[in-house]
């Protein structure tokens, strides 16, 4: 491996993708106490995405990294490091970044995952840049994608209503051109908050068991009230340290893409900083909170939605499960035009292990509103396995058509 170490990392291609499947606040009357008032009051949220049936945290992930890959000008096998931040693995093991790697028909990346909760996406972006920085690397993809919604208790109002699915991508490249990309950053874990945001089981610690299963211990958990306080107190402070890093003011920013978490704490961190709501990015009204996605997905919508241009100075910035934050200035560089470059998705079917077929994955209280919108999951399993595939006989990896 030859070590070039580069004048500077840059983002050079970006991507995200959502499901089709959409549930309103209207579905989840259907399901627990609330109301479509109560929930856009106290969140900002309206809907949020839905996996289908043939979906997985990988299949997404490898839509959204594809996508960046196009936008960034390269070649599949261009990329020599793959990252995928992620709470919601296919698999506790092998690495969803593994899975990524066959999806997406990459093969020279190294590909691991990164667990930081809500903030993975801002941690795995830093721990690109210092890859490249260190010459190892010349261009890797940082993924965060999230499939909340089988790890959701739909009895439960505190949780379900928040999280949806979907994936967020960008490229990072070096270049030998001075200046551009990230100026400061800031990192930080809290374990006083450990068990505010959890899933009991699943882990060495508490292995899956009937019982387990039974009593709910596989579904995600919150202490809505004191993750509320630390992500308003947090946010703001997280995000000032890395524009202090940079040399920077926080009126300097033209843009900050937050986690999209709620809204009321998007707007209290705009109070905190001194802005005004507009220099914050804000989608959380049609996705919810897609934990380690959520500034992915942002990212691009704002390049893409004409937010951003070159020469821009901006802020992601997150908070998460641990607790964990993390937050990166950085100066755009990429002509957001490139993303004329995107390919269409096209949609792999990540590989099954032999004799091996999953049942419908969907949580059975949310499948019913599902089916009231005319959707049919066991049909649409059905199709995703016997739809006519492209089969690489050097690497043996299927692809649904888009």
């Amino acid at each position: 491996m030859s070590l070039l170490t580069p004048r500077s990392v840059r983002i050079s291609g970006w991507g995200s993708y959502a499901p089709d499947l959409v549930l309103t606040n209207a579905d989840l009357e259907k399901l627990v106490d609330t109301s479509d008032e109560w929930i856009r009051t106290r969140t900002g949220i309206r809907e949020r995405r839905v996996a289908g049936p043939h979906e997985t945290t990988a299949s997404m992930a490898a839509r959204a990294g594809r996508q960046a890959i196009s936008v960034a000008g390269l070649d599949v096998d261009d990329i020599d490091l793959i990252v995928v931040a992620t709470l919601t693995p296919d698999h506790l093991t092998p690495a969803t970044a593994v899975l990524v790697k066959e999806a997406i028909g990459n093969t020279t990346a190294v590909a691991f995952d990164l667990g930081a909760a809500c903030s993975g996406f801002v941690f795995a972006y830093t721990a690109a840049d210092a890859y490249i920085r260190s010459g190892m690397y010349r261009n890797v993809l940082v993924i965060g994608a999230e499939l909340l919604t089988r790890f959701l208790d739909f009895s439960d109002r505190n949780t379900c209503i928040l999280f949806g699915d979907g994936a967020g991508a960008v490229v990072l490249s070096a270049s030998d051109e001075e200046g551009g990309g990230m100026a400061g950053m800031e990192l930080t874990t809290d374990p006083d908050g450990a068990y505010m945001i959890w899933i009991p089981a699943g882990g060495s610690r508490s292995p899956a068991t009937p019982g387990s299963v039974a009593s709910g211990d596989h579904f995600l958990r919150m202490e809505g009230r004191e993750t509320y306080r630390y992500a308003t107190r947090t946010l703001a402070s997280t995000a000032l340290r890395a524009i202090e890093r940079a040399g920077w003011q926080p009126q300097d920013i033209d843009l900050f893409i937050p986690h999209q978490a709620n809204v009321r704490i998007i707007e209290s961190v705009a109070k905190g900083l001194g802005l005004p709501i507009e220099r914050m990015f804000v989608n959380v009204d049609r996705y919810g909170n897609t934990s380690a996605a959520s500034v992915g997905i942002a990212l691009a919508e704002a390049v893409d939605s004409g937010r951003v241009k070159v020469g821009d100075r901006i802020v992601l910035v997150a908070f998460g499960a641990g607790f964990t934050s993390g937050a990166v200035a950085l100066t755009w560089t990429a002509d957001p035009a490139a993303a004329g470059r995107a390919i269409p998705h096209s949609v792999p079917l990540i590989r099954d292990p032999a004799d091996w077929h999953p049942a419908d994955p969907i949580p059975p209280r949310l499948l019913a509103v599902l089916e009231a919108h005319g959707h049919e999951p066991s049909a649409r399993v059905a199709m995703a396995r016997t739809e006519a595939i492209v089969v690489d006989p050097q690497r043996e990896t299927r692809e649904v058509p888009a």
